[in-house]
């Protein structure tokens, strides 16, 4: 047996040598790096871990541009109000202008308007025809009282003539008796006249003188018949022209009062034409008047002529054709953004929106808002009811008040972005809800809070 080696199935190893010193244990053993990679690797699955668990705000996204809140503080066209042809221009493009400064002056292309004194001419036609109107007038009242006269002449012509009617009738009736009591006494003597002749003729009671005298008397009482019923004829006759009288003087009255009402009326009628012509005058003296007005174009408010649209002396403009554009000096800036159709029911006023502006440094995490560099705070204002032609809904956002304020930099037109703070959830929910297409959940946590910061 060698020396150094035990029986076998007895080994061990003798001596204390350290087991770094074998090459072999040092090609077995886990490398450093491969510790530095595991150490790594399960840092980064805890930090990972650790994002997924952290808070994400949804949002909804919208790009737009930026605006001025109302109305009268938006870009505007300055407009011309009559034709006419650029005679002077006293700004240029970019000039600060103030609310009433002439812009441009204009000159008369109407033939109408060329006369220079036509406000006298004007005036002159309005005198003359205000003089017509005054003995129009004049004349009507003249007519007024010659129709009262006629009227309260037909009165008594026809109570006069109706008294004639009535006298005449009641000279029938007295004729008419009269008559009767010849009639009577005709008849008496006739009777006696026959009884004085059979006296003479037979008896010879009577002398020849005495039935003459009976005979004279008949004649009489004949005659007195006859004259009676003449007159009671006359009497009629008289009654019939009375009558005839009365409806003469009414027919010539009645005449007369038509005239002179249809004459009246005519005045009338040119005194209503006259007041209107005056009327018509006074209207285009006035029109005159501001038409002379509008050859100054004045600034409707206080801005910067940003834009010409005409440019040139002696061009001609059309009534109501933009001249220049006037941005106002003052603006309420908004951003005007638009949001898909199928982001509006999640959108309600008052939502928070964090927005960035073209041109402005911003590092954006829309989830992450306090760690966001350059966007600024804003809120929902307006909500349209109705889509655009593309089909997206315009809602309005202004700046938060609580919030820093919006750069002075930024000018209407500018383009922006903005995102719409919705409900907060963990990352890995929204990973997964992006994943399978899921809409953001409805408002909660985001409109909440900013009501409850409102209230305090």
């Amino acid at each position: 047996m060698k020396p150094g080696l035990l029986p076998s199935g007895n080994y061990r190893i003798m001596g204390t040598k350290s087991h770094h010193s074998f090459s072999s244990y040092e090609e077995l053993k886990t490398p450093k790096s491969g510790k530095v990679i595991a150490y790594w690797s399960i840092g980064l699955m805890v930090l990972l871990i650790g994002i997924l668990l952290l808070p994400w705000q949804q949002n909804v996204e919208g790009t737009g541009l930026v605006a001025a809140f109302n109305p009268k503080n938006r870009p505007q066209t300055i407009q011309n109000a009559i034709p006419g042809k650029i005679s002077k221009w006293n700004v240029i493009e970019g000039q600060l202008v103030k609310k009433g400064d002439t812009i441009l002056v204009i000159s008369e292309i109407k033939d109408d308007y060329f006369d220079p004194e036509l406000n006298l001419r004007l005036q002159e036609q309005l005198v003359a025809k205000q003089q017509y109107i005054t003995a129009t007038k004049d004349q009507v009242r003249f007519l007024t009282n010659q129709l009262a006269a006629l009227r309260n002449g037909y009165t008594l012509t026809t109570n006069k003539t109706k008294n004639k009617v009535i006298q005449a009738n009641n000279k029938i009736k007295i004729d008419s008796a009269e008559k009767q009591a010849e009639n009577i006494n005709y008849s008496l003597a006739e009777k006696q006249f026959k009884r004085y002749q059979e006296l003479y003729d037979t008896k010879g009671l009577i002398s020849l003188t005495e039935l003459e005298k009976r005979r004279q008397t008949l004649q009489e009482k004949y005659a007195k018949k006859i004259s009676a019923d003449n007159k009671l004829l006359n009497s009629k006759n008289e009654y019939l022209n009375s009558k005839i009288e009365l409806g003469s003087v009414r027919a010539e009255y009645e005449d007369k009062i038509a005239k002179a009402e249809s004459e009246r009326a005519y005045k009338e009628s040119v005194l209503a034409e006259g007041e209107s012509e005056i009327s018509k005058l006074k209207n285009k003296l006035a029109n005159v008047a501001v038409r002379q007005d509008q050859y100054h174009v004045l600034a409707p408010q206080t801005g910067y002529l940003t834009k010409t649209l005409k440019m040139g002396i002696g061009e001609t403009i059309k009534e109501g054709e933009p001249i220049a554009t006037i941005v106002p000096q003052q603006s309420d800036k908004s951003v005007e953004m638009f949001v898909q159709a199928m982001d509006l029911p999640l959108i309600k006023l008052g939502l928070p929106v964090r927005v960035e502006f073209d041109g402005w440094p911003a590092l954006q995490f829309s989830g992450w808002q306090n760690a966001s560099v350059g966007t600024f705070g804003g809120t929902i204002a307006v909500i349209d009811y109705v889509a655009n032609t593309a089909g997206k809904y315009r809602v309005l956002v202004v700046p938060d008040k609580a919030d820093e304020t919006w750069p002075e930099a930024v000018r209407l037109g500018s383009g922006a972005r903005g995102w719409a703070m919705l409900k907060f959830v963990p990352v890995w929910y929204e990973l997964w809800r992006q994943l399978n297409g899921f809409p953001p959940n409805p408002v909660g946590d985001a409109l909440a809070k900013t009501e409850s910061k409102d209230a305090k």
